[in-house]
């Protein structure tokens, strides 16, 4: 009793937190609970209806009753969610025989017996059933379930139609049906769930249009319905909406313009928009000029449509851009000279367009600037020497365009640098030592003038000179003289000699090009593969969801269990700790399962940005002997929170100094 009453000491002290605040919350709201049934027990109504629920539970049994391993507390799930639930199975094909927690009776369905269930007050809230290899259909009775908030049922073997039926969950917050077999169309009736969040139905067999109806979800920040078969354009009411963050349709057959209203018009609240990928579809068109009011935008994918015109300056506004590919288009102009304040841009990909004019000399003002592919262009003049000052610079692709003049030495100073291609240009000179050394000679083949980047053709080699030619006044050495043996011997080892060089020249011109198909062939496979990946983001690293009427945003990694961000905001919670870097909390969510929580200060963390990437690398990390990152939580506020496993027999410390 002591140590509880510490620690709602400790939480209360903290009003101003929202993480404690709800902490404390959630702690006295069992005992009210507990106070009220007490209450209902003295008073003649209450007491005849709490005394016959308690007589029942110790009829049916006489001790606490265990269900999968997990105390059974008496909470009954609800007769519509049950038959609802019923239905749902049949409707199932269970491969793995994940669903036979779920019985006939419905014990234990809102107490951890039923796998993937998780209820409150005895109503379904979530259904997370993700990698069970599941079969059949999702039952249009699913809407019975009106408490729904979550409907994980991502990477199985589900098919037929998404059921149209979701639209009618008033509290649907999230549907992550990713990476199945569904088919049909996306129904409309999704924009009627007023609390819709994330929709994620990428990597399926869908059809047909884009319902302009998803807009109306006034709280709808991520949209992913890549790798389908969709047709038509994109709704003019998504590019308006001011929630959305992410918005993902490549690997589709879209079509038309793409629409030039991004960022909605008038006083309306100012776009989040931070990722759009349009890639791998069939638009037409110029580049919508209104994307230079995405002032969050940081990830830009049109590549591998047909989009004409010129590069818009307007983008140049963009200074949180981080990635951009326009490649494989056919874009024409030049690149403009306002790219130069695209300060956050660490890739810029505008492979296989019609860019002509000169490489601007501002580039170097691009400080974080990694990758830089304007290969197979028409771009002319010199190489910039400025693009030596770009020190973060790893990869340059500048192949297959009209560039002259020399190589610039200050190149050589770009120790980052791993990957440098310039072949099939019009360069001259001499390739810089350095990059000779570091680079083979697929880099640098088809300029006639280049030299210096293989041993056959050295920058220093004299001119040949032809053979002495016999005096007119030397006299004349008669026809009929016989070569000797020695002649003779000597003629034909410089004949064979003569016949090893040209073979070893043609041998030599054969390897370089299969090295060069291959490297070109390597370099698009990986494209590619990075591209697979940058799509696949959002679903593999976890999923992502808003902080539930807080704000804020909770993002998963791979773990035992999955938690809303109400969840974690309403968990009961004990002090563990204290340190320079913040508190650790011990929390009890809702369905009994114990993490432990870190709050760090706001003192001594890094901005949102630089927090995002480190704590997304170590979300990564899995070995034995480490604590796993499970999550994450990003308040509005600014308050930082990580969760980890929370481990029972105590820390390592309390264990090595005899404390535990």
């Amino acid at each position: 009793m002591g140590h509880n009453n510490t620690c709602h000491h400790h939480v209360k002290g903290f009003h101003t937190d929202p993480f404690q605040h709800s902490l404390s919350f959630a702690s006295n709201g069992g005992g009210d609970r507990r106070r009220k049934c007490r209450s209902n027990e003295k008073s003649g109504s209450g007491g005849f209806i709490c005394l016959p629920f308690f007589l029942f539970l110790l009829a049916s049994t006489s001790t606490i009753q265990h269900v999968s391993g997990h105390l059974w507390d008496g909470v009954v799930v609800t007769q519509a969610d049950f038959q609802a639930l019923r239905v749902i199975k049949n409707e199932l094909i269970d491969f793995k025989g994940v669903l036979k927690s779920w019985n006939d009776s419905g014990v234990g369905a809102c107490s951890g017996g039923w796998a993937g269930i998780k209820c409150v007050n005895g109503e379904v809230i979530a259904i997370q059933l993700p990698w069970r290899g599941l079969g059949g259909r999702i039952s249009e009775k699913i809407s019975q379930l009106q408490s729904l908030r979550k409907l994980s049922l991502h990477d199985n073997a589900l098919g037929g139609p998404v059921p149209l039926t979701l639209g009618l969950l008033p509290n649907l917050r999230g549907v992550y049906l990713f990476n199945n077999k569904l088919s049909g169309s996306i129904p409309p009736s999704l924009g009627n769930c007023p609390m819709l969040q994330s929709l994620d139905i990428s990597n399926n067999s869908l059809s047909g249009k884009i319902p302009s109806s998803l807009a109306r979800s006034t709280r709808i920040f991520r949209i992913n319905l890549s790798f389908n078969s969709l047709s038509g354009s994109i709704p003019s009411s998504l590019t308006m909406s001011p929630s959305l963050t992410i918005l993902a349709l490549q690997h589709n057959n879209l079509s038309g313009s793409i629409p030039d209203s991004w960022g909605g018009t008038g006083k309306k609240k100012a776009s989040q928009l931070q990722v759009l990928t349009l890639d791998h579809n069939l638009f037409s068109g110029t580049i919508p000029v209104s994307l230079g009011k995405l002032a969050f935008l940081e990830n830009v994918s049109l590549s591998h449509n047909k989009i004409v015109g010129a590069i818009p300056s307007e983008l140049g506004a963009l200074s949180r851009l981080q990635i951009l590919d326009l490649s494989n288009n056919v874009i024409n102009g030049s690149l403009p000279a306002s790219f130069s304040n695209l300060s956050s841009l660490v890739s810029l990909n505008l492979e296989s367009n019609q860019l002509a004019s000169h490489i601007p000399d501002s580039l170097d003002r691009l400080h974080n600037l990694s990758v830089l592919n304007l290969k197979n262009n028409k771009l002319d003049g010199q190489i910039p020497t400025t693009i030596g000052n770009i020190s973060s610079i790893s990869q340059i692709d500048l192949s297959e365009n009209k560039l002259v003049g020399e190589i610039p030495d200050s190149l050589t100073k770009l120790t980052n640098l791993s990957s440098f291609n310039v072949s099939y240009n019009n360069l001259s000179g001499a390739v810089p030592s350095l990059l000779s050394k570091r680079f083979n000679a697929s880099s640098f083949v088809g300029n006639l003038e280049l030299c210096g980047f293989i041993t056959s053709k050295p920058c220093s080699s004299p001119p040949p000179h032809n053979l002495p030619t016999q005096s007119p006044h030397a006299p004349s050495k008669p026809h009929h003289h016989k070569l000797s043996t020695k002649d003779i011997i000597l003629i034909v080892a410089g004949i064979l000699l003569l016949v090893l060089l040209v073979l070893c020249c043609f041998l030599l011109c054969c390897l370089i090009r299969r090295r060069a198909a291959s490297s070109r062939k390597s370099s698009k496979t990986a494209k590619a593969a990075a591209s697979a990946r940058g799509v696949e983001k959002g679903a593999s690293a976890g999923e992502v969801e808003s902080g539930g009427e807080a704000g804020g945003k909770l993002v998963h990694f791979d773990g035992p269990f999955v938690f809303t961000a109400d969840d974690l905001l309403c968990a009961t919670a004990e002090i563990m700790g204290k340190s320079a870097f913040g508190t650790a909390y011990k929390a009890t969510l809702e369905d009994g399962n114990q993490v432990a929580v870190k709050r760090l200060r706001e003192k001594t963390t890094k901005g949102q940005k630089e927090f995002e990437t480190e704590v997304a690398a170590l979300g990564k990390i899995r070995h034995p002997n480490l604590l796993a990152l499970r999550a994450y939580y990003l308040g509005p506020k600014g308050e930082k929170l990580l969760v980890f496993d929370y481990m029972t027999k105590g820390s390592l410390a309390s264990f090595l100094h005899g404390k535990c």
